[in-house]
């Protein structure tokens, strides 16, 4: 009765915590995830555990199959090539980064433990990043490609995660197997996705007629789907996202507007409820391992989070402009070569002017590389022990340290990110000239 209790009151504050925000212009996010630091030092409130397998189950298919659904198929087919490096490249590249960060920085921290919190933190949330930015007036490329690369990076980071925690165990690390399996996994989530998807729309195709019914089945097939991927060892993050893109164009052609209105505000309601309830969770965790880390290992820990956040951003900065500066010279000889008639009858890759980053999505891109829910799970779902029944070496060290950046990044990125955002809008920086361009 009394976790009842404590439910209804964190729900509570977050309702009224969200109506707050707008009054007093703080993004929501950053007042719940600070009003849960608070209410977690509270002397009688007992502590909170996030349980990894709840937010996998419960929040991660329902929050994936939303932005997948509502997300614009045509301009995330479009940025497909900036999304796949920033969801799959990227999260690789942080993760080998903050190892080494970690690995030289942090005492007795060997190689597979640095990876296992190198791939813990290399997944970006960009639930936090649209949350902070709702309202500001962001393009819809740059919401776009924010969404895409976060219905894709998660998996990316969690096959990441598995053979990091591998490593940990003693298990033999091949690169080239990896590579295999992590193809394996992502192509079967996607095969998982889209055959799920086809069964869904060929239920709802036969009961479309019955809101409740065909909305019901709707909130169903995310757990369904997630899980059945899981089960049969595939990436269950990219099946839900498969099955968002299907029964996105399913329901374009097929759902009356009513039905497509009293979805979209039952799905409102629900999301609502998911992101404000992770915000609170979020908070709550940093008095819970503050408890489990020796008083004189706080301050440098932190110390080592703060290195990791600013090395991870100069990480995600040098891959966004880099990719900016590949497509403008990749657009500028494909134009070249039109210009001069040279490259005909040659296959090459298409790099549209749409695909073009200008620099304040760039910065923006940039800036919005925050830490969320993904992280904090994976990172509490570490082992307690190893197969030989040993303790997971610095189990605890690794969860603070991870929270921690998580805190940075939210906090310190997300107040920031609004000021950034209407600065660049005031100086109205726009698209630059493209190299190669003709005017």
């Amino acid at each position: 009765m009394e976790n009842y209790s404590i439910v209804i009151f964190i729900l509570a504050l977050m309702i009224g915590l969200s109506a707050m925000a707008g009054k007093i212009r703080v993004p929501y996010p950053i007042l719940l995830i600070t009003a849960g630091i608070a209410v977690g030092f509270i002397p009688e409130m007992p502590q909170f555990e996030i349980n990894s397998e709840v937010v996998f189950l419960i929040f991660l298919p329902p929050l994936l199959y939303d932005a997948a659904f509502n997300i614009d198929y045509k301009t995330f087919r479009t940025q497909i090539n900036t999304i796949s490096g920033l969801a799959i490249g990227l999260v690789f590249l942080t993760t080998v980064a903050i190892a080494a960060v970690a690995h030289y920085c942090i005492p007795g921290m060997d190689w597979p433990l640095a990876f296992v919190l190198g791939a813990i933190l290399s997944a970006t949330d960009a639930v936090a990043a649209i949350g902070i930015t709702k309202g500001l007036g962001l393009s819809h490329k740059t919401t776009t490609i924010l969404e895409g690369e976060s219905l894709i990076n998660d998996a990316s980071a969690l096959v990441a995660y598995r053979f990091a925690v591998a490593a940990v165990t003693g298990v033999s690390f091949a690169f080239f197997k990896a590579s295999l399996q992590f193809l394996g996994l992502m192509a079967g989530g996607v095969l998982v996705g889209f055959v799920m998807g086809k069964l869904l729309a060929f239920i709802l195709q036969r009961v479309k007629k019955d809101a409740m019914v065909t909305i019901s089945f709707m909130l169903l097939m995310p757990f369904v789907t997630y899980r059945l991927a899981e089960e049969l060892h595939l990436s269950g993050v990219i099946a839900v996202v498969m099955l968002g893109l299907v029964i996105s164009q399913f329901s374009t052609r097929v759902f009356p507007e009513e039905l497509k209105r009293q979805s979209r505000s039952i799905w409102d309601i629900i999301i609502f409820l998911l992101n404000g309830l992770i915000f609170i969770l979020i908070g709550l965790q940093f008095p819970y391992v503050l408890a489990h880390i020796g008083r004189d290992q706080v301050l440098p820990y932190l110390g080592y989070a703060l290195l990791i956040t600013v090395v991870a951003l100069l990480v995600r900065m040098f891959r966004v402009f880099g990719q900016r500066t590949n497509l403008q010279k990749g657009f500028a000889r494909l134009s070249n070569s039109a210009a001069t008639g040279r490259g005909k009858g040659k296959r090459r890759m298409r790099i549209t002017e749409e695909e073009l980053l200008d620099l304040e999505t760039s910065i923006i891109i940039s800036w919005s590389g925050m830490r969320g829910i993904v992280s904090l799970a994976i990172a509490i779902g570490l082992p307690a022990t190893l197969d030989n029944g040993l303790e997971f070496p610095m189990r605890n060290d690794i969860i603070f340290i991870s929270v921690a950046v998580v805190l940075f990044t939210l906090l310190g990125q997300g107040l920031t990110l609004p000021w950034l955002v209407k600065k660049l809008k005031n100086k109205r920086i726009g698209p630059v000239e493209t190299i190669g361009s003709h005017s």
